[in-house]
């Protein structure tokens, strides 16, 4: 396993949108490996295969330590009307947050390293997470759910961290 490089905010990169996984072979094994390793590095609770420049639909999300999940072409089939606000961040936009409002219920479906289909439902900061991470693979960087004027905010704060 081995630590990726992390695109940081803003590079364009983090707007492309990622294509399915086609291939289930030892190359995506070592691809979820090294997201793993990537995301626990940064730190982080979960990654997308696109913050770190690769553009397939690949997502790691650690909620709880020592239990990762691992999903290939996530994909949500449908949101609760039922929603609630969280505090996110990003692996691409470290050391900031702010409140997003997000479904509290997801119901979605992915394939795992073997290839075999698998659908459930999430809620909660789990939702949360699969949602964000959905919007990164389509090109989407959290702060675009943001108002103007807290996107503006963070993008300051961010700066000023930077420095």
């Amino acid at each position: 396993m081995s630590v990726l490089p992390i695109l940081r905010y803003p590079d364009p990169g983090l707007k492309t949108v990622a294509q399915p996984v086609t291939v289930f072979d030892e190359a995506l094994s070592r691809l979820a490996d090294d997201l793993l390793e990537t995301m626990r590095a940064a730190p982080g609770v979960g990654i997308t295969a696109c913050h770190c420049g690769i553009a397939s639909r690949v997502v790691v999300i650690e909620l709880k330590p020592g239990e990762p999940r691992l999903y290939v072409n996530p994909q949500i089939e449908a949101f609760s009307e039922d929603r609630f606000t969280a505090t996110e961040g990003s692996v691409s936009m470290p050391g900031v947050t702010e409140d997003v409002e997000r479904a509290r219920a997801i119901r979605l479906t992915w394939q795992d390293l073997e290839g075999a289909r698998h659908e459930g439902v999430m809620s909660g900061f789990e939702a949360v997470c699969m949602q964000h991470e959905i919007d990164q693979l389509d090109g989407i960087f959290w702060i675009q759910r943001l108002s103007r004027l807290k996107r503006e905010r963070v993008v300051k704060r961010f700066q000023k961290a930077s420095r």
